[in-house]
C-alpha cells in the first residue's frame, strides 16, 4: 500500500532520518558521524546535521515543536546545554526532554529528536 501523503527521506530498511506529514516534519535521533570527539564537537555536529536534515523538509530551527535529547553523561549536561542555547539564539525554544541514556554505540556521548512544522 503506497502512503503518497507521508514523505521519507534518507530512508534505510532500519528507519528514516525523516518523515514529513501533514507539514510536520519528525527527524530520527541524530547520532555524530564521528565518535573520536568530546561531547561539544559530538553536539555541534549532530546540530549540523538537523540544520542539513530541516533545510531538506523545508523547515528549519525556528520551526522546532519538540526535542528529545540523550545524553550519556549527565556530567556533559552543563557544556551541551550551553551549545543548544547558543544554536537557538534567536528561536523560541522548543518543548523538550533531556534523557541519560546509554546509547547504542558506546562512544557516543549524545543523540539528538527534533520535530518541526514545515514553512
Amino acid at each position: 500500500m503506497s502512503h503518497v501523503d507521508i514523505q521519507n527521506i534518507n530512508t534505510t530498511e532500519v528507519m528514516s532520518a525523516v518523515t514529513i506529514f501533514n507539514q510536520v516534519v519528525y527527524l530520527s535521533g541524530q547520532v555524530p558521524k564521528t565518535t573520536a570527539q568530546d561531547v561539544e564537537l559530538q553536539t555541534r555536529d549532530i546540530l549540523a546535521t538537523i540544520d542539513s536534515l530541516l533545510a531538506q523538509a523545508n523547515s528549519d530551527k525556528s520551526r522546532l515543536l519538540s526535542a528529545q535529547l540523550y545524553i550519556k553523561n549527565l556530567e556533559d549536561f552543563k557544556t551541551m546545554n550551553a551549545i543548544w542555547v547558543d544554536w537557538l539564539q534567536g528561536c523560541v525554544a522548543p518543548s523538550r526532554a533531556t534523557i541519560q541514556a546509554n546509547l547504542v554505540n558506546p562512544d557516543w556521548l549524545i543523540e539528538i529528536a527534533v520535530t518541526a512544522a514545515q514553512k
